[in-house]
Order: structure tokens, then sequence, then C-alpha cells
């Protein structure tokens, strides 16, 4: 039965893949990739000789018809992100979007996703909590900072490295200096770390050691 499959993959272990993940890209007429280079290596390694396209935030509005009527004429698409689950701040919106307005069946299977571990690694209340994924990187910035101001719940928050620094000292700005912080940085990886303290502590850490890789910050919500 043709469909969309949004199929998670691996934020830096390659084991971290499931068994029905990669059933699925094997038997798929194509697999959407955000950057088949990347792609191209976990594909070799699980020996999936799948098609592959192109499908990016570069070009998903240009493609998106396309595949819905390739779907539509009985094809099974499996969609893929760089790392992670496809749509959570990365492509695959749009083109969900597309097929649950053209009746297509979507199928999102479970898998890595990087802020799910770095909020229950923080230790933080994980029972209500905010995803804001990346924060706007000039226009709106400070609006949305000001509105997450009062937010009492846990908030998840993607940064890249050379911007840590400056985010941290944002959320001593408006949170204050002693609002408990908790980074993790190259989940699944070699050198996977989770740093935890106050907004002051954990951005002293930073300034004396220079963070690398993917980067996953979890803050704490504002006392009630």
């Amino acid at each position: 039965m043709s469909k969309l499959y949004l199929v998670p993959t691996p934020i830096g272990n390659l084991e971290d893949m499931t068994f029905r993940a990669i059933r699925i890209l094997k038997e798929a007429d194509l697999i959407l990739a955000e950057d088949t280079r990347t792609s191209g290596k976990l594909l070799k390694y699980y020996e999936i000789g799948t098609q592959m396209m192109s499908h990016h935030m570069h070009n998903e509005h240009q493609t998106v018809d396309t595949i819905v009527k390739r779907i539509q004429a009985g094809e099974v698409i499996a969609c893929i992100s760089d790392a992670g689950t496809p749509a959570i701040s990365d492509p695959g919106f749009l083109l969900t979007r597309a097929c649950v307005e053209a009746d297509i069946e979507v199928d999102c299977l479970p898998g890595a996703t990087a802020f799910v571990p770095a909020l229950v690694n923080s230790g933080f209340p994980n029972d209500k909590f905010i995803f804001e994924g990346f924060l706007p990187v000039k226009k709106g910035r400070q609006t949305r900072f000001l509105a997450l101001q009062e937010e009492t719940r846990t908030m998840i928050i993607y940064e890249s490295p050379h911007k840590l620094i400056k985010t941290l000292g944002h959320f001593i700005e408006y949170f204050g200096a002693n609002r408990p912080v908790s980074v993790s940085r190259e989940i699944t990886k070699l050198h996977e770390e989770t740093v935890r303290g106050t907004a002051t502590e954990v951005l002293a850490h930073y300034t004396n050691k220079p963070p690398k890789g993917e980067i996953v910050i979890i803050v704490g919500g504002k006392s009630k």
C-alpha cells in the first residue's frame, strides 16, 4: 500500500537504528534524504540499496507536490533527516502536512530524538515541558526570551556550539544567574557529556572549555 513513512535515524551511534526502520528503508521505493552524502553512510552501513533523492529546507517547497503525486501513483516513500526524527527541527513537516491534506497515509516510526535523552538526563521535572527548538538568531530573539521569562515548565532548546556562550549569557540576563541549566552535548557519541548547574556555573564551564558538537539545553522553569 502506498504511503509516506517518516523514519528516525541515529543522532550519533549507528547502532540506534530499529529493525523496523531498516526494513522500511530497504522496502521503500524511494528515500528522501536531507543530505544524500550523510545518509549514504548510514545506508551503506546497513546494506540498504534503495534510491535516494535530496529533500531539504532549500528545495522542499518545490518538491512536495511531485512527491505527493508519486505516492498517489502507488509508491512507498520514506523520509529521513541527517539525524533524529524528521520534522523535529528538520525537514519533513511540509511533506507530512501535504500528505495528510491529500488523504495519504502517514506512518511515523518511533526512534531517536535528541531532546528526550537530554531532558531525562537533566534531572529536571519532565511531567510538563516546552520544546522551543532553535531560538531566533536575531529578529524576534528578545521577544522570545521575554515571553519565556514567566514560563514555569521545563524548557528544551537546541543550540549550535558557537552560539552557546551567547545563549547562556541571555539566560542570565532574562532568567537570572541562578536558573538551573543542563547542557547535553554529543548525545550517544564517543565524547557525550552533560553539564549541570546554574546558568552562571554552566557559562563559566564552557567559557573555559569551548563546546563542540550537537547541543541540547534544558532550562528549569521559573519557580512558582
